[in-house]
């Protein structure tokens, strides 16, 4: 897609419960490929922040219902950054189908070293990360 931070899925049957709703594991997922859809856009793969030698550690995931998702249905996952800081980033997320919010969340992470040792973000991803554009709250 051509705006940053897009992502769309149809969701999968394998990802539904039996009630044929999406199951709540499956949005950790699709957060994380709409992070990596973000980061390619940015121009900063994940593939060479961590050539550089920086790991981005999950430190923390919420995710916030307000509608289901089903089977076969397409869905756009928004991601952008939140609080970006030296050693640690959020970046948020939105789900929706056509243009109807269905969840809405976050992660939290921290930089560290190959060696798991918190580090500093590296410089190019600390500017990118902070002037990407405007607030989707």
């Amino acid at each position: 897609m051509s705006d940053p931070g897009l992502w769309q899925t149809r969701v999968r049957y394998a990802e539904t419960d039996q009630m044929g709703v999406a199951h709540h594991s499956v949005y950790a997922v699709w957060f994380e490929a709409a992070r990596v859809s973000l980061f390619d856009s940015l121009g900063l793969p994940y593939r060479q922040i961590e050539a550089e030698g920086c790991y981005l550690m999950l430190t923390r995931l919420e995710v916030e219902f307000r509608k289901a998702a089903h089977f076969d249905e397409l869905l756009t996952v928004t991601a952008w950054p939140g609080e970006v800081g030296s050693r640690k980033l959020q970046v948020r997320y939105r789900i929706t189908r056509q243009g109807d919010e269905l969840a809405r969340g976050h992660t939290e992470h921290v930089a560290t070293d190959r060696s798991y040792r918190l580090t500093r973000l590296p410089e190019n991803l600390l500017a990118r990360l902070s002037h990407p554009g405007g607030d989707r709250t």
